[in-house]
């Protein structure tokens, strides 16, 4: 049993989809003997649905009258005439599902994917923001951000960067099941957007971003994004940033609120890391820090002002009652649909903030928030937090 258990774990550095086109001999000879040596244990194929939903998207003005299903049967059998609507488009291979599923190819895919985005993100800025090269170091919210740009149809190629695996930990906020425990995150994230789109291209850093990497991490990068918990590392990236002249974003949880940083290095490459807000600050300072030293300094760079009544409670409990700094799924999703937006300003050169948005729905959600009484006691509670946690 032990054995059998210990073979059957092999394959989880397997990330990338095969695809294959079944008009190629060669490839379909490969397909087949995938479906005859059972190693395909599923089979999805909605392919005619697909041809339907192209058909009308590419002609919007009969979709809604009445000899549009005679229309599309006319389309279908054109499409025969050549081939057999088995050998259309191309089967995608994943083999850590054992299932592969007909899809259309590239440019037709793209756009069914996202035709219901349509005006909401118009077709120069879809492709822009499609063809863009993106980084995200940091995969416990920067999962939630990939999957958001992914979910959108943006960033075709990306390069995600985590040593660490999925632990049961990382699951009240970590977009991802069980069955993944153990995997590393840049495995997981790269094969959750490949089952989004089998044509992107997802380079992986499984040792995280480091002083020997870094360079070849933002090599033809567009925009990078900094979900990363080690400061030093986050220092690193904006050096880079400023160096190549390229945006960075980043978005911290604060209970159930959002704290996004937009740093435009692109812009003003001369900006001081961080806004200024950890103060001065060198790699080796920040590569010092132990785990409260670095909850200190995210803290000082948040903001007292911002942190959440609980939020404080719980950093001053690290170490006697909880592990770490507590974080919520919710918060991650909001996190991720925000640098998400933003990603898809910079990337499209549309307005955007140029410093710092603080999305609460605390502020939104909870009545008399603002009221001058919960004010002065949000107040007074910050300068008492200060002066506990030493800023």
């Amino acid at each position: 049993m032990e054995k059998i258990l210990k073979n059957r774990q092999k394959g989880g550095e397997i990330y990338k989809p095969e695809i294959y086109d079944l008009s190629k001999k060669d490839e379909a000879k490969k397909f087949e003997k995938l479906l005859k040596n059972g190693v395909i244990d599923h089979v999805s194929d909605d392919y005619v649905e697909q041809l339907r939903e192209y058909f009308g998207v590419m002609n919007p003005s009969e979709v809604y009258k009445p000899t549009f299903a005679e229309k599309f049967s006319e389309y279908i059998a054109s499409i025969q005439v050549k081939q057999t609507l088995q050998s259309h488009g191309v089967w995608v291979f994943y083999p850590w599902l054992s299932t592969a599923v007909h899809v259309l190819e590239p440019s037709a895919f793209q756009q069914v994917r996202t035709a219901r985005n349509m005006n909401l993100i118009n077709k120069e800025e879809q492709d822009k923001f499609y063809n863009s090269t993106i980084g995200i170091a940091g995969l416990s919210v920067g999962n939630s951000v990939a999957l958001a740009i992914a979910l959108q149809g943006g960033g075709k190629h990306v390069k995600l960067a985590d040593q660490d695996t999925l632990a049961l930990t990382n699951t009240n906020r970590v977009r991802a099941g069980i069955q993944n425990l153990g995997l590393l995150k840049v495995v997981v994230t790269a094969r959750q957007i490949y089952e989004m789109n089998p044509y992107a291209h997802v380079e992986i850093f499984p040792e995280g971003i480091t002083e020997k990497n870094i360079g070849k991490f933002f090599e033809g990068l567009d925009l990078i994004i900094d979900e990363l918990d080690n400061l030093a590392v986050k220092f690193l990236l904006r050096e880079h940033a400023k160096k190549n002249k390229i945006a960075l974003l980043m978005a911290a949880d604060n209970g159930d609120n959002a704290v996004v940083d937009i740093e435009r290095y692109d812009l003003r490459p001369e900006m001081k890391f961080f806004h200024g807000r950890m103060g001065k600050v060198t790699y080796e300072g920040l590569k010092s820090l132990d785990k409260f030293g670095i909850g200190k300094m995210i803290t000082k760079h948040i903001g007292a002002e911002n942190v959440t009544e609980r939020m404080k409670g719980s950093l001053l409990e690290m170490g006697k009652t909880i592990v770490s700094w507590p974080q919520l799924g919710g918060a991650a999703l909001l996190n991720g649909s925000a640098v998400a937006y933003c990603a898809r300003k910079v990337l499209n050169s549309e307005p955007l903030e140029g410093n710092r948005s603080l999305l609460s729905l605390d502020e939104k959600l909870i009545p008399n928030y603002n009221s001058k009484r919960e004010v002065l006691k949000r107040k007074k509670s910050a300068e008492q937090f200060k002066k506990i946690f030493g800023l």
